[in-house]
């Protein structure tokens, strides 16, 4: 520390030296926990699970059928009908990561995966478990990257129940110490008959998957100032032990980014005056 004061360059190698030792602890510790964890799970199985999720992608979101406008019903398309066109509009490409470091007690909580650009990972790519969403990339080097994970004051997800109707689900933060099994939808009307451990899941408009599993409702409250629900819901993901994730990648994300970037309001004309 004393070297770090008087010695700007030698401060700096110290702080450089710290970094590399933090990092190399973080692969130290996590070895450890992957190699202890073997039999619960393997690569082999890992790459499976992978390989398996992109054949439900495309099988489920892959396809969206347009038929003449003339239709009265939804027909089926054959081969020999020139009205039919199949377009793709997404299709999720699911690659996977091994989880080196996690926080579950701050206010903002970040994963780091042993994944990064070299590995094709890009920011905002929505990471899930094997059982439900994570987060979002934020921070990529060329090995490893960091998620913003879904226990965060900075990130809504947008969800649908059962019957489809929408909403936002949050981490509960208002404790004095903020718990990584419980989060809550807010503002569900009265009249949507709920209970306890119905599932919620992601929207088609979420930035992750759609249908991916976001919890299971364990309490109902009601709000009575407006009568809308409040639900708590334990997450799809187990927090505390996670050791594998897929990081997911819209093939259509850029696309539709941009044309979304067109839509610029043209510029309003003054009351009584002319452009400027």
């Amino acid at each position: 520390m004393l070297i770090g004061r008087t010695n700007t360059i030698q401060g700096n190698d110290l702080l450089s030296s710290s970094n590399a030792v933090s990092g190399f602890l973080y692969k130290r510790q996590s070895a450890l926990v992957y190699y202890f964890g073997l039999g619960a799970m393997n690569d082999s199985l890992l790459n499976e699970n992978t390989r398996l999720r992109e054949q439900i992608a495309r099988l489920k979101y892959s396809v969206d059928t347009l038929h003449d406008s003339t239709a009265l019903l939804a027909i089926p398309p054959q081969p020999s009908d020139s009205n039919t066109k199949v377009k793709q509009y997404a299709r999720y490409i699911y690659r996977t990561a091994r989880v080196i470091n996690n926080s579950v007690s701050q206010r903002d909580n970040y994963i780091t995966i042993n994944r990064g650009s070299e590995d094709g990972i890009r920011k905002e790519m929505p990471v899930i478990s094997g059982t439900g969403i994570v987060g979002k990339v934020v921070h990529t080097s060329a090995h490893f990257s960091t998620v913003l994970s879904i226990l965060s004051t900075l990130q809504e997800v947008s969800v649908h129940l059962k019957d489809g109707t929408t909403g936002i689900v949050k981490w509960v933060t208002e404790r004095r110490t903020p718990t990584p099994d419980l989060l809550y939808m807010v503002e569900v009307p009265g009249e949507i008959p709920m209970h306890r451990g119905d599932s919620v899941w992601t929207t088609t408009y979420s930035f992750f998957p759609p249908d991916i599993l976001v919890g299971t409702v364990v309490n109902v409250l009601i709000v009575k100032k407006t009568g809308k629900r409040l639900l708590y819901l334990k997450p799809a993901t187990n927090f505390r032990n996670m050791m594998y994730v897929y990081v997911a990648e819209n093939t259509f994300t850029t696309e539709q980014k941009a044309l979304e970037k067109s839509n610029v309001p043209p510029p309003q004309t003054p009351k009584g005056g002319r452009k400027r």
